[in-house]
């Protein structure tokens, strides 16, 4: 018999996704009963539950909106006592979401709390804004410091601070994605995630550091890296290459960015399909190290982490070559790995792994 104890969950690492679900149905009853509120200008076009929302401007304008942060991964940045990136990932989370309806990001605002003001620590803070922007081509408009050091506690001393921000884009009206067109046999090209990205890293920083061992500036077992800057790698901004599909006149029927729920994420469209990855990557170094010292089921790595693949596109099989070249020509690697098929109940299905899912939680397949 094994002498391992038994595999760190999501859950038990203190995030409860079904819980949350279950908490947020009211929180969400009394949120859409505000759209009655703007019947016209500004009107919601969208149900809550696509990755972004859109408002109706009028003239056949539509303004994308999405709120997001960095979560618990500003933990590792106080860890590490570095703080120039992970604005960059506050802004991955938001104009990642805001690409998923069909919009082009156009700015952001950020509310930045934290445990003291430091001017250095602030700057630090600042490239990252910078440098998120210029990745995702957009500006930022203006923001919020907010002092707040009875709320905010960090790992080091004074050094706690939290981020979070909201990101506009446009998109006209009448192309609007959210997977209506998604048709049996359309292809998924998934697109290389950089790493961990901005989802699970509760769960990683439990198996890691507190049951592992490990510090942050231990080699990452398996990787090129230390443990901290495997974890600290920012999020990939897929804006750039996602815009020219637009531009292009590409024939884009679904895009989904991965994130917390990993490639479940596919199901959020409005047709009645599901979809079949028939081909995966190898996870990166990050992913296997959790799995392995956490021992971390499959099911349960699928469902929190990317796992590599960091973003979806669903396109005919005729435009998958030009899709693929044009992530190719932004420095990203993109594959050809499933399927759309047919299915009311979307249920995603990891054949390489042996998985499938419906809702928000993958199982072994029978």
């Amino acid at each position: 018999m094994s002498e391992r104890p038994e595999g760190a969950r999501y859950r038990e690492a203190g995030v409860d996704v079904a819980t949350e679900g279950l908490a947020l149905a009211g929180l969400r009853r009394w949120v859409e009963a505000t759209f009655r509120f703007r019947p016209r200008l500004g009107r919601v076009l969208l149900p809550i539950g696509y990755f972004a929302n859109v408002l109706d401007l009028g003239n056949g304008v539509g303004l994308a909106i999405s709120t997001d942060s960095a979560g618990t991964k500003v933990l590792v940045a106080e860890l590490m006592d570095r703080y120039d990136t992970i604005a960059i990932d506050c802004i991955a989370m938001n104009v990642n979401d805001l690409i998923c309806v069909g919009a082009e990001p156009i700015a952001l605002v950020d509310c930045l709390s934290v445990q003291a003001s430091d001017p250095a620590f602030l700057e630090e803070l600042a490239k990252g804004l910078y440098r998120g922007a210029e990745l995702a081509n957009i500006s930022i408009p203006g923001g919020e410091i907010a002092q707040v050091r009875e709320l905010v506690h960090g790992v080091r001393p004074d050094r706690g601070f939290d981020i979070v921000g909201t990101a506009v884009g446009v998109v006209p009206t009448d192309r609007i994605i959210i997977g209506q067109r998604v048709e049996p046999g359309d292809r998924v090209v998934g697109v290389a995630s950089s790493g961990i990205h901005s989802s699970g890293l509760t769960l990683a920083r439990r198996v890691l550091l507190d049951r592992a061992g490990l510090r942050v500036d231990d080699p990452l077992p398996g990787g090129t890296t230390s443990v901290g800057e495997a974890l600290l790698e920012p999020t990939a901004i897929y804006v750039k290459p996602v815009v020219d599909l637009f531009h292009a006149g590409v024939d884009v029927r679904s895009l989904a960015n991965i994130t917390g729920e990993g490639l479940l994420n596919l199901a959020r469209i409005d047709a009645p399909c599901g979809f079949v990855i028939e081909w995966l990557p190898e996870p990166p170094a990050i992913f296997q190290a959790i799995a392995e010292l956490g021992d971390v089921p499959p099911a349960e790595m699928y469902t929190v982490y990317n796992m590599g693949v960091g973003f979806c596109v669903v396109v005919p099989p005729h435009e998958v070559e030009r899709t693929i070249a044009t992530f190719d020509r932004h420095g990203f690697s993109a594959w050809e790995i499933g399927r759309a098929v047919a299915d009311p109940e979307r249920r995603v299905t990891l054949q390489p792994v042996g998985l499938s899912g419906v809702g928000d939680e993958f199982h072994p397949l029978p």
